[in-house]
């Protein structure tokens, strides 16, 4: 069984809605600017992007400010304002912990970062359905670390419970992590060595510690 190109579906349905004039509406999650980056160069031109950014994996304050903050000076330097929205949602960990619950030793991108990826894909395609947006998607493919079929898997399981739209994605493809990395450096955007909850970042400690 061949494997899905999930890439070329997305270029095939932005193609469609060109041709017959189509710009819909898309909520997409986002989790740093560094993720972003390339993902909103490349879909701002198709859609009309509102942000969502809620991450309560990010476990501590001031880091889940600091990565928001950093997204909004990246859409603010690289002209994008007027074409981007944003909806922000309070640094909520226990949300978090509670999904995770049991699942504390699991190895980086086992059952656990699922569970995540659940969680925060459910709490999207929820404020999708609320404000009448025509898609929902997530920057998360774009990292060569997380598994775009598990998320897309994920993705359309909740579009096919709630009735909204999820698009499939796999950002990295194309080049597109090579030129997110392009733009961090262009921006001098701050990235981060885990993906922010304390058991991956104790995961990147631990790595480093390896190095040494």
């Amino acid at each position: 069984m061949n494997k899905r190109n999930y890439q070329k579906e997305m270029d095939a349905l932005i193609e469609r809605n060109a041709a017959e004039g189509k710009r819909p509406s898309l909520l997409l999650h986002v989790c740093c600017a560094v993720c972003a980056s390339y993902v909103l160069e490349y879909l701002y031109r198709h859609f009309d992007i509102t942000i969502a950014y809620y991450n309560p994996n990010i476990t501590e304050e001031s880091e889940y400010r600091y990565r928001f903050s950093e997204l909004k000076r990246y859409v603010e330097e690289a002209g994008l304002n007027e074409y981007i929205r944003f909806v922000e949602v309070e640094c909520r960990p226990d949300d978090f912990f509670e999904a995770v619950k049991g699942r504390e030793n699991d190895p980086e991108g086992g059952a656990r970062c699922s569970i995540c990826f659940y969680q925060r894909l459910s709490y999207t395609a929820a404020l999708c359905k609320s404000g009448g947006y025509d898609y929902f998607a997530t920057t998360l493919t774009i990292s060569p670390l997380k598994n775009a079929e598990v998320i897309n898997t994920i993705g359309e399981r909740i579009a096919a419970d709630t009735g909204v739209n999820y698009l499939c994605s796999d950002f990295k493809k194309k080049e597109g992590y090579k030129r997110s990395i392009e733009l961090s450096r262009q921006y001098d955007l701050y990235r981060q060595n885990y993906c922010g909850c304390v058991y991956s970042r104790r995961g990147a400690i631990q790595g480093a510690s390896d190095k040494e």
